[in-house]
C-alpha cells in the first residue's frame, strides 16, 4: 500500500496555495477538466517531491469545482472541522508562524511549547505544525493565546 494524496474543496484556488505556500508547499502539478467544470492542483511538501511535473510520495489536492455557467452561486464549504487537520514537520515552527501571521492570518494554537501550531486554511481546514525536534518556548509565543477554534 502507499499513500498518495489528501484531497480539500476549496472555494478560492489562489488564496488558499498562498496560504499552503507559507506553510512550506508548492505546487507540483494541476489538472483542469473543462467537461467537468473543475480543476485540481496538487500540493507537497520539498521532501515529498520526486521531479517537477511527477506525482511527489504524498500530496495535497486541492477541488477547485468551477462556478456554475447558468449564474446560480457556487457551493460554499463549511464543516471544514469536520474533516480533522492536515499536519507538517517544520524546520523552525516560529519562523513559519511568523511568516503566516507577517502574512496577515491567525495563528489559533500558537506554539507555546516550540513544538506544536494549528492554524487554518482561508477555507477552514485545519493545519497542524509540529516542529522537527524541539525548540525551547520563547516569547511572543509562550504567552500567546489561543484564538478561535483550531
Amino acid at each position: 500500500m502507499h499513500y498518495l494524496h489528501t484531497m480539500i474543496r476549496v472555494t478560492d484556488p489562489d488564496a488558499t496555495i498562498r496560504f499552503l505556500e507559507l506553510v512550506g508547499l508548492k505546487e507540483v502539478r494541476r489538472i483542469e477538466s473543462q467537461q467537468g467544470r473543475f480543476t485540481l492542483i496538487f500540493l507537497a511538501a520539498p521532501g515529498d517531491i520526486v521531479a517537477e511535473g511527477e506525482r511527489a510520495h504524498a500530496e495535497v489536492e486541492l477541488t477547485y469545482n468551477w462556478p456554475p455557467e447558468d449564474g446560480t452561486p457556487a457551493e460554499t464549504y463549511t464543516g471544514g472541522r469536520n474533516f480533522g487537520h492536515l499536519a507538517y514537520r517544520v524546520d523552525n515552527i516560529y519562523e513559519t508562524c511568523q511568516r503566516i501571521m507577517d502574512a496577515g492570518y491567525t495563528i489559533n494554537r500558537p506554539p507555546r511549547d516550540g513544538h506544536m501550531a494549528f492554524v487554518r486554511t482561508p477555507d477552514g481546514i485545519s493545519i497542524e505544525l509540529l516542529q522537527d525536534g524541539h525548540l525551547e518556548p520563547a516569547e511572543p509565543w509562550k504567552s500567546m493565546p489561543n484564538t478561535g477554534s483550531w
